[in-house]
């Protein structure tokens, strides 16, 4: 192991790398000219006490934080894996709560602590395509605990005018201060109870056609080139929906 990676590895500078990421969100977010695209969905579900899985793709994590209110309780799904331990002191301090899983170890237990917050009211946001994709590809975990909890499903996404698309396996799209950018909250998607397997796969199908549609759609309004899903359909993934 180099030395820089032993620094990496101390507390007290992942605490400091991790109050930098989140005040880089919150500038970004503070500078940029937002607008958000039926945000009344988003508040009309927390005033009826819906409960609800928000569902955004791994590449467009950066801006999500911003849309929760003070009084909606959120908690984001996170990887175990040295990265998503990372990524969920970040969403600390952001003011998010964390719930620990992925699908190749815990995921029975996460998708369980899932439905255990969704059914004590809180809400939870879930990324379909991580921690491992393939990239905007949506596994079954998110209708699962949607059919378990009786949770809605609610599409979001993000588009940045200025932005840095990373080289990683799910693009990850940076934004940079002073952008001008677009946040759309898309239709609540229904799971019965009685959900059986192939009606399971036509809603799983249902929502990754609509993640992708909405992110074509957001990147091409804005006049920047579209991230294209990976070409492995469906859910080769094996039902990983944590964040990395």
């Amino acid at each position: 192991m180099s030395a820089l990676s032993r620094l990496l590895r101390r507390p007290a500078v992942q605490d400091a790398l991790t109050r930098v990421a989140a005040a880089y969100i919150r500038l970004v977010w503070r500078t940029g000219r937002w607008t958000i695209r039926n945000g009344g969905t988003l508040s009309d579900l927390i005033a009826r006490k819906q409960p609800f899985i928000v569902c955004f793709w791994h590449g467009r994590m950066l801006m999500m934080p911003n849309m929760w209110p003070g009084t909606a309780p959120m908690n984001v799904l996170i990887s175990r894996h040295r990265d998503g331990i990372f990524i969920s002191r970040t969403m600390e301090h952001l003011g998010l709560g964390t719930i620990a899983g992925s699908s190749s170890k815990g995921g029975a237990g996460a998708l369980m602590a899932m439905v255990r917050v969704l059914r004590k009211g809180e809400y939870v946001s879930i990324t379909p395509d991580g921690p491992r994709g393939p990239r905007m590809r949506v596994a079954p975990g998110a209708i699962a605990a949607a059919r378990l909890s009786g949770a809605v499903l609610l599409p979001l996404c993000f588009g940045a005018r200025w932005r840095i698309v990373s080289g990683s396996w799910d693009r990850m799209v940076i934004p940079l201060p002073f952008t001008r950018g677009t946040v759309e909250v898309g239709a609540p998607i229904e799971v019965p109870p009685d959900t059986d397997a192939d009606a399971a796969e036509r809603l799983r199908l249902r929502l990754e056609s609509d993640m992708i549609a909405r992110t074509r759609s957001l990147d091409a309004e804005i006049g920047v080139e579209p991230v294209a899903p990976d070409m492995e359909a469906g859910p080769a993934a094996a039902g990983a929906e944590a964040t990395q």
